[in-house]
C-alpha cells in the first residue's frame, strides 16, 4: 500500500509541475497529423508567447492527395485563454488563425486548439477549424 500511495503522490508531483500557457516569452513547439482541411498530411507548428493572451509563430504542413504533395507554410496568431478562463495551468484553450501559402495559392485557417501538458515539456494537441489537426507538443 505504501508503494502504490508513493508511486501516486510522485506521479502527482509531475503533473503538478506541468504548464500548458504560461505567457510571455513562452515557446510550444508541435508535431502531429493533419486530419482536415486542405487534406490529410503531417504538420508541425511553433509558437512564441508576446503576452499572457497573444502568441505568434509559424509552420508548415504537408497534404498528401491523389493528385500532388501539398504544402501550406504560413505564420499563426494564437489567443490563449487559460487565464481569462481560469483553467487549470496543464490546460490551455486557445483560438487562432494561419495565414501563409498553400500550394500555389494563398491560404488562411482558422481554428480553436487546446493543449494539455502531462509532464513539465510533454504534452498532447488539438486543434479543429477549416484546418485541423492533433498530435504532440513540447515546452521549451
Amino acid at each position: 500500500m505504501k508503494k502504490i500511495f508513493a508511486f501516486a503522490a510522485i506521479g502527482l508531483s509531475v503533473l503538478g509541475y506541468s504548464q500548458a500557457w504560461t505567457g510571455s516569452g513562452d515557446q510550444k513547439a508541435q508535431g502531429g497529423i493533419n486530419a482536415w482541411g486542405f487534406g490529410t498530411g503531417i504538420a508541425a507548428s511553433y509558437d512564441y508567447g508576446l503576452t499572457s493572451l497573444i502568441s505568434v509563430g509559424g509552420g508548415a504542413n504537408v497534404y498528401f492527395n491523389e493528385d500532388e504533395d501539398n504544402p501550406f507554410v504560413f505564420g499563426r496568431v494564437g489567443f490563449h485563454l487559460q487565464e481569462t478562463l481560469s483553467l487549470p495551468s496543464e490546460l490551455d484553450i486557445y483560438p487562432g488563425a494561419n495565414v501563409g501559402v498553400a500550394g500555389r495559392n494563398f491560404g488562411l485557417a482558422v481554428y480553436i486548439g487546446a493543449r494539455y501538458f502531462f509532464t513539465e515539456n510533454w504534452g498532447a494537441f488539438v486543434e479543429a477549424g477549416n484546418n485541423g489537426s492533433f498530435g504532440v507538443s513540447y515546452s521549451f
